[in-house]
C-alpha cells in the first residue's frame, strides 16, 4: 500500500481487532529548524492498527535515509532516521479522552472514517533528525576567516605564522588565545 490517507477497514470497528499496515511516504524534503532534510527515496513505514474499544491505537515503524548539510562544515551528508510511529485516535467526539493523556495527545476519528497517517510518519521522521546535524563529531568546521573547510587540512589564513597568537597541535587559534592580553594582576 502506497497511501498514507485510508478508509478504516470494517473490521477495526470491533473491539480487540488489529490489522497491518504498510508503504511509502515521498516526502520530498523536510524543514526541522534552520535544517532542511532532503529524502533519497521515500519513507517506508509500517503500523498496527488496533482497536481498544474506544479509539484506534498506531504503532509502527518509519525509516528513511536524507541528506542534510553538516552544521559546522555545510557539506552534505547521508543520515538514517528511524523512528517510532504512534497516534491515538477516539472513535467518536462523545468518547473520553483517557485521563493519562493532554489534548494533543490524540485525535477524534473523523466522520469520513479516514486515517491520515503522514503526520505520525513526520513527526516520527522529526523526532529523530538530529539537533545539530554533524557529518562526523570531530568536524572541524570552516576557517573563521577565509572560509575554508578545514577538513581537508589548514588553510592558508593559519599557514600564515603572522601573529603570535596561541595555537592548537592542528594549527587553529586556541581558544583561549582571548585570555592573552587580560591582566590578571594581584
Amino acid at each position: 500500500m502506497d497511501a498514507v490517507k485510508f478508509e478504516v477497514p470494517p473490521e477495526l470497528f470491533v473491539t480487540a481487532e488489529s490489522s497491518s499496515f504498510a508503504g511509502q511516504l515521498n516526502l520530498g524534503t523536510l524543514e526541522a529548524g534552520p535544517d532542511t532534510y532532503r529524502f533519497k527515496k521515500p519513507i517506508d513505514w509500517n503500523v498496527t492498527v488496533s482497536n481498544t474499544g474506544d479509539a484506534l491505537l498506531v504503532m509502527g515503524r518509519a525509516h528513511a535515509l536524507a541528506s542534510v548539510p553538516c552544521a559546522r562544515c555545510l557539506d552534505d551528508f547521508d543520515v538514517e532516521l528511524d523512528g517510532e510511529v504512534e497516534g491515538y485516535f477516539l472513535l467518536s467526539p462523545d468518547d473520553a479522552a483517557p485521563e493519562d493523556m493532554e489534548d494533543d495527545e490524540f485525535e477524534v476519528l473523523g466522520a469520513d472514517k479516514v486515517l491520515d497517517l503522514e503526520p505520525l510518519i513526520v513527526a516520527a521522521i522529526l523526532v529523530e533528525a538530529p539537533l545539530v546535524p554533524l557529518c562526523r563529531e570531530d568536524c572541524a568546521g570552516l576557517c573563521a576567516q577565509c572560509g575554508a573547510n578545514l577538513n581537508e587540512g589548514p588553510c592558508a589564513c593559519q599557514a600564515q605564522p603572522d601573529d603570535d597568537l596561541p595555537r592548537m597541535s592542528d594549527g587553529r587559534v586556541s581558544p583561549f588565545a582571548a585570555l592573552k592580553d587580560i591582566d590578571f594582576g594581584q
